[in-house]
This record gives C-alpha cells, structure tokens and sequence, in this order.
C-alpha cells in the first residue's frame, strides 16, 4: 500500500493516476463561487444562520430579562455584565436583510427569464450541435426577421423618446419678453 501512495509537499497522500488535491480545490472555489451568485442557493445557505440567530436573540433577551428582574427585586446588584441585546438584533436584522435582497433578486431573475421566454420562446439551434435540433426550434432566417422586428420597435421607442423630450423642451423656453 505505502508503494502505491506518494507523499505530496503539503502533507497529503495521493495516488498515482488521481487529479492532484489542487485541482480539486480549485473545482471546489468555482462551485462555490457560481452558488454565490445563485440567489436561492445564498437563501438557503442563510436560514440556518438566521435561525441561530434568533435563537441568540431570544437566548440573550431571557437573559437580561432575568438580569433586570433580580435587580428590580433586590436579588442582585447592576454591577454584572450581561450581553448585548440590540447587538444580537442587529445582527438578526442584518440577516434579514440579506435574505429581503436575495429574495428580490430570485424574483427579478425570474421575470427576466419569463419575458425572454415570452418575447424569444424558440431555440436557434447552434452549428456546433446540429443533431439537437428541436421541433420547436426556429431557422437561422427566421431568428433574423424577429431580431429585425426588434430592433426597429427600438428605433421607434428610441425616436418617440426623442421627439417628447424636445416638445418638453420647446414648452419650457421663454417665449420672448412682453
């Protein structure tokens, strides 16, 4: 067995013919950092640390609620420290927030994937892969017509902009002096 293991540099044991440790980590970092951008990965990534996180809010306000209740009986004088409570709410709020925006961005990734499915629902099909060519897919042609019909509702939207901001700004000279 120890023929067949190599000791690497950083300590670890590989064997021959296995990517080197590096390569995975590598592969690893990528993953990571594509889930990263995936909204609802990051989402579910922070339900456990949000509800850690109220657990300690909830843990330190029956703290200090029993902190203060002695001191209001008498039990116990001020002078101990207790934890922080509007750190340990901040920190919940700051949570909160994170998922709010990381919510938002799942459903604004959502409505873009429906409008370009609605305004382009037919695939081109790609030289690269000829055989994948779907029933439903559109000929090179006809992708052309409907990019063309786009931009020309473009230009009119762009020239329509452009002939209402110049009305705007012919109202708003003055019209010479009285």
């Amino acid at each position: 067995m120890a023929s067949q293991q190599q000791q690497q540099p950083g300590g670890s044991m590989s064997q021959p013919g296995l990517q080197p440790p590096t390569s995975i980590q590598q592969q690893q970092q990528q993953l990571s950092q594509q889930q990263d951008f995936d909204p609802v990965h990051r989402f579910k990534m922070l339900i456990p640390q949000l509800k850690e996180s109220l657990q300690n809010v909830m843990k330190i306000a029956s703290l200090n609620l029993t902190h203060n209740t002695a001191i209001d009986n008498g039990v116990k004088s001020s002078d101990t420290s207790v934890q922080r409570f509007d750190k340990s709410l901040e920190e919940f709020y700051a949570l909160c927030d994170q998922l709010e925006l990381c919510l938002r961005l799942a459903y604004e990734c959502l409505s873009q994937s429906i409008d370009s499915a609605k305004h382009s629902p037919n695939l081109v099909p790609t030289a690269t892969k000829p055989d994948t060519v779907q029933t439903e897919s559109m000929s090179y042609a006809q992708y052309l017509v409907m990019i063309k019909s786009q931009i020309s509702c473009a230009k009119d939207i762009h020239n329509a902009l452009l002939e209402c901001s110049k009305k705007i700004a012919g109202k708003g000279q003055p019209q010479g002096i009285m």
